[in-house]
This record gives structure tokens, C-alpha cells and sequence, in this order.
């Protein structure tokens, strides 16, 4: 039977087609990554002129944020004078790595549709992110995030803060890295640790060379790439599937079609409610915080050009998830009747849609090799951000924030590259580790989740309650990040131990060839286990972010709590300035009088 099945897979591996199609790709992002590294940059010293950012309604410019060098903001933040459009189509890729392609196929495929209300979540998430968090940040033309912290708090939390979010990323690093060499290595049979190594070093190249403009608008097209590729193995693979009325019965009669499931309890793992709320606080605190994200809203040079982006991001990301719900439909209609897992045609989960597209498309020359790319065109995209982001983010809150240096340009210089180098190193001795966990998606999420969450929960923290302040604070990050460690870990740690039921939709291997049996599901009385280790990973953020709110609240309440009447009100959302007392805006318009005055 596995001869069968060898024989098979040779029959889908990669033709030398597919290879120029993938490796134009590469080409691309090499080539993009020299452009705006040597080339562009040669032209631009002929016309140097720094373009100034215009002030809004009357209030005197704040300053303008440099890294202590012209240099530097343009290698970070492009000048922040980026267009909408690639910036957009950067924050779709720097979201959609080849985690979420795979993941959420196979997640559709093994637990039903009810996911799919997370599309609902991106809308809700892309509203609240524009108008109440996005504004803040535009008045105060931070160059990280986590600046914020300082002005609003004091430099201990955003030091604190900040080197969560390296260390989430370091975390986040491998995960990038893995998946699709996962899936290059099952269609191409190219060494898994070949394939890593080139991932990285093409990327580490281009963001190395070229700096935010180059990742920036490699990430334009390979989001295109990305889109193109799983639009094309949606269409096509419909076309050769029997039409969508059966396609949505089979998936009726197999049990995944889920769009109504109100249960109550929260160890459900996707409910109406869980997807809703799990999924808004994930998104939000991702999109609304993270340095990767608020990056890119700050290279742009206006506060209406961010809400753009923003829109362009939440339709884009939107229609991108719902095609890889769709597609997860058409995996379950094509093996309906035979699981490739308990077959044995793949090892892994994630393994399943580069099966799927090698078996029902791989016949089409260059289908596979443009799917492909799009994998990794999503790999490459959000690696090189991560490799941005951190190294601005070690740059201004560590070295210039946390120790108090000034480095002069050129010391500035050779420490973001460095670390850009060490970090991609870091990923890749990271992908050996990960070669000996399974279930990626879950541990990826409890990591993140718990970084995510409570950095989330001190911004809004920050920017919802007027009277938070630092002790508060500090006190409802800690317990957050404990509360949210003990939940994910304690649950990682029990699924391990197979305490836990697998809550996967039944399958079938009825059309196997072969004599395939299905493996036989043990059934555990969960009952016995901690409440907390059985919930659904939907909760692990909004619990984290939470408790930062309550318990910072709280806390600021019975310590001293800030003095709303002196309080800057840049540093509050806009969503809150009615509730403020009048004297925060007077302060302000001495100065708006003062700056008159003087000009």
C-alpha cells in the first residue's frame, strides 16, 4: 500500500515548470530588496528634501521622530511618506503568514465552518482599531508603539512591554519559517532544512538591504502572489469538483456545515460566541498595538491615509479568510470518504492543503508551483516584518529607551542590520526545535496570546481609562500575563497528556485503497481536569486583556489614581474626550496661542 501511495506522490512532485514559476519569486524579492537598497537610494540623494508632516487642528507640531538620524527614518519608516496602497497590501501580508493558510484550511476541514464567523470578528476589529486606537498614535507621531507606555505611564512599562514583543516574536520566528518549508518539502521532496535555510537568507537579504521600503513593497506583490494563488486552487479545484450544490451537501451530511452554534460553554472550541469575541480581541490586539502593525500606520503621512490603509487591510483580509474557509470545504469534498491522515498520505494537519492542491490541481502546469509561491511569498512577507519591526523596536525602546543611549548613526546603523542577521539566525536553530512539537497552530496561538493579550490590555488600558496609572498598571500586566500563561500552558500541557477529548469532526476512510482502518479515539472523562486547562483557545486573549483592564483599574482606584486634569489628552483615545474634564483641552490651547504668538 505505501508503494501505492509513493508511486502517487511522485506523480504530483514538482516539474520544471513549477520551479521557474517559484523561483521568479524569489528573483522578485531578491531583486525588489536591491532596488530600493542601492539603486533607488543612489537616485534619492540627488533630491533630498524631508517632507513635514502638516499639523492638525491648531496643536503646535510635536516632534518629528528621526532614530537620531535622517538615515535611520528612512531605513524604518520610509520617511513616513509611504503610499496607502502597498502599505495595505504590507499589513495584509505582515497578518497572513503561511500559518494562517494552512491553519485555517485545515481548521475548516477538521472542525467545521462555524470558524468562519471570525470574518465577522476582522470587520468589527478593522472599525475599532481606526477610530479608537489608530488616532492616538497619529497625534502623537510615535516611531514604536511602545513609546506610548512611556508618555502615558513611565519608561519601566514600556521596557517591559517592549521586550515582550521581542520575545513573542523570537517565539512567532520559527513558525513562519516551518510551515511552508512543511509544505514545500511534501510536493517538492526538497530537504525540509534546505528549504528553511533559503527562506531565510533570501529575506534577511532584502530587509537587510533595503529597509521598510523594500519590505514593504516585496509584501505588495507577494500578497498578490498569496491572493492569486489560493483564488486560482479555489476556482479551479471547484471547477473540477461535481458543482457547489453538492459540494455544500456532502460537506451538510459529513456534519461541517456549523453556522449556528450558540452553546454557552466556553470549552467548546468554536462557538458563535467564541469566534466573535475570541476572535475580535486577537485581531484588535494584534492590529491595533503591535509594533508590526502600528509601523506601518506611522511610515504613512497622514492620520486619514492610516484609516485607509486600515479599510483596504479589513476588506482584503477579509475576503482572503473566506477563501481559505472555502477551500477548507472543498478538502472535506474531496476526502469526504478518505481521511489523508489516518491513511497515512500525511503526517501533519498542515500538511493537508498542499496534498489537496497537488492531488486535484497539480495536474495544470505551474499550478503547484504558484501555489507554492503564494506560501511562500506569505512566509517571506511576514518574516521580513518581524525582522523590521524587532530591530526598530531593540533600536528605540531598548538601547535609546530602556539604556538611555544616544548611538550616533553609523552605531545605529550596525546594530539594526546586526540584529537583523542574529534574528534570522535565531529563526532558523528555532525550526529545529519545532521539528519535535506538533499541533502548531495551538502552541503558536498560547504563545502569542499571552504577550498579545496583555500588551493590548496596557495600551487600552492607557488610552481608555483616564485615571489608570503606573502602579495600577504594572499590577494588571502581571497578573495578566500570569493568569494567561497558567491558562495556555497548564492546557498545552494537558493536551499532552491526552486528558482531553479531540473535539475533531468525525471522518471516514470507507474510500481508502487499501486496507485503511480508522485509529481508535479513546474517550477521556474531562471532568476530572482543571476548568480552566479545558477552555477554548478563543479565550486565552480577551481573558488576558481583561484582567489588564479590571485589575489596572481597580488597582489606580485605590492607589494614587492620575490626575485627569492635568492629564495630555493626545494620550487618550478621542472615543473618550467627552468624559474629560475641560481643563486637559485648556493647556492645550495655551500652547496652540503661545505657537501663534511666536510665528
Amino acid at each position: 500500500f505505501n508503494t501505492f501511495l509513493t508511486v502517487q506522490m511522485e506523480s504530483y512532485r514538482f516539474g520544471s515548470i513549477d520551479y521557474i514559476v517559484f523561483l521568479g519569486m524569489v528573483l522578485l524579492s531578491t531583486g525588489t530588496g536591491i532596488y530600493f537598497g542601492c539603486i533607488k537610494k543612489s537616485k534619492k540623494q540627488h533630491e533630498e528634501a524631508e517632507p513635514t508632516l502638516p499639523t492638525t487642528n491648531g496643536t503646535p507640531q510635536r516632534r518629528k521622530h528621526d532614530f537620531g538620524s535622517e538615515k535611520m527614518s528612512e531605513y524604518l519608516l520610509g520617511s513616513r511618506n509611504l503610499k496607502v496602497f502597498p502599505v495595505a497590501m504590507s499589513l495584509i501580508a505582515s497578518y497572513i503568514s503561511g500559518v494562517t493558510i494552512l491553519g485555517t484550511t485545515s481548521e475548516i476541514y477538521n472542525y467545521g465552518t462555524q470558524y468562519w464567523f471570525i470574518a465577522i470578528a476582522i470587520v468589527l476589529q478593522g472599525i475599532a482599531v481606526s477610530y479608537v486606537y489608530i488616532p492616538v498614535f497619529a497625534a502623537l507621531q510615535v516611531g514604536s508603539s511602545y513609546e506610548y507606555l512611556e508618555m502615558r505611564f513611565h519608561s519601566v512599562i514600556r521596557s517591559i512591554a517592549s521586550v515582550m514583543f521581542i520575545l513573542d516574536e523570537i517565539l512567532f520566528l520559527p513558525f513562519i519559517v516551518y510551515v511552508p518549508s512543511i509544505a514545500l518539502n511534501q510536493v517538492s521532496g526538497i530537504n525540509l532544512h534546505v528549504i528553511a535555510v533559503v527562506i531565510v537568507v533570501v529575506c534577511v537579504f532584502y530587509t537587510f538591504v533595503g529597509g521598510i521600503k523594500a519590505v514593504v513593497h516585496t509584501d505588495a506583490w507577494q500578497t498578490m502572489v498569496m491572493f492569486v494563488s489560493v483564488m486560482a486552487v479555489a476556482v479551479l479545484a471547484t471547477y473540477y469538483a461535481n458543482g457547489l450544490d453538492v459540494l455544500f451537501d456532502d460537506a451538510a451530511k459529513g456534519g461541517r456545515l456549523i453556522f449556528n452554534n450558540t452553546n454557552p460553554s466556553p470549552y467548546v472550541r468554536h462557538t458563535v460566541w467564541s469566534v466573535l469575541i475570541g476572535g475580535f480581541s486577537y485581531w484588535t490586539s494584534f492590529n491595533a498595538v503591535n509594533q508590526t502593525m502600528v509601523q506601518r500606520y506611522m511610515s504613512l503621512p497622514s492620520l486619514k491615509k492610516a484609516r485607509a490603509s486600515m479599510a483596504i487591510f479589513t476588506i482584503g483580509v477579509t475576503a482572503f479568510v473566506s477563501v481559505c474557509c472555502y477551500v477548507g470545504l472543498l478538502i472535506f469534498e474531496m476526502y469526504k470518504d478518505c481521511d489523508p491522515l489516518s491513511a497515512g498520505m500525511i503526517t501533519h494537519d498542515d500538511q493537508l492543503l498542499p496534498l489537496f492542491v497537488m492531488q486535484s490541481v497539480g495536474h495544470i502546469y505551474g499550478m503547484a508551483g504558484l501555489f507554492i509561491a503564494g506560501i511562500f511569498g506569505a512566509a517571506l512577507s511576514s518574516l521580513s516584518v518581524v525582522l523590521n519591526s524587532t530591530s526598530l523596536v531593540i533600536l528605540e525602546d531598548i538601547v535609546r529607551g530602556c539604556f538611555k543611549m544616544q548611538p550616533s548613526e553609523r552605531a545605529s546603523t550596525i546594530l539594526v542590520k546586526s540584529t537583523i542577521i542574529v534574528l534570522g539566525i535565531v529563526a532558523l536553530s528555532l525550526v529545529f526545535v519545532l521539528e519535535q512539537l506538533s499541533g502548531i497552530l495551538s502552541i503558536c496561538t498560547s504563545m502569542t496570546a499571552i504577550a498579545a493579550g496583555t500588551t493590548f490590555g496596557l495600551f487600552t488600558l492607557g488610552m481608555l481609562v483616564p485615571w489608570a496609572n503606573t502602579v495600577g498598571t504594572a499590577v494588571g500586566g502581571i497578573a495578566s500575563a500570569l493568569l494567561a500563561g497558567w491558562i495556555s500552558f497548564g492546557t498545552q500541557f494537558t493536551i499532552a497528556a491526552g486528558e482531553l477529548n479531540s473535539q475533531k469532526l468525525p471522518v471516514s476512510v470507507e474510500g481508502c485503497v487499501g486496507n485503511v482502518t480508522l485509529p481508535e479515539n479513546m474517550w477521556v472523562d474531562e471532568d476530572q481536569v482543571f476548568p480552566l486547562y479545558r477552555l477554548s483557545y478563543h479565550w486565552i486573549n480577551p481573558i488576558g486583556v481583561a484582567t489588564v483592564i479590571v485589575v489596572g483599574a481597580l488597582v489606580s482606584l485605590v492607589t494614587k489614581p492620575t490626575n485627569t486634569k492635568t492629564l495630555d489628552p493626545d494620550l487618550i483615545s478621542p472615543v473618550i474626550h467627552r468624559f474629560l474634564p475641560k481643563e486637559c483641552f485648556e493647556s492645550r490651547h495655551s500652547h496652540a496661542q503661545a505657537h501663534k504668538n511666536l510665528l
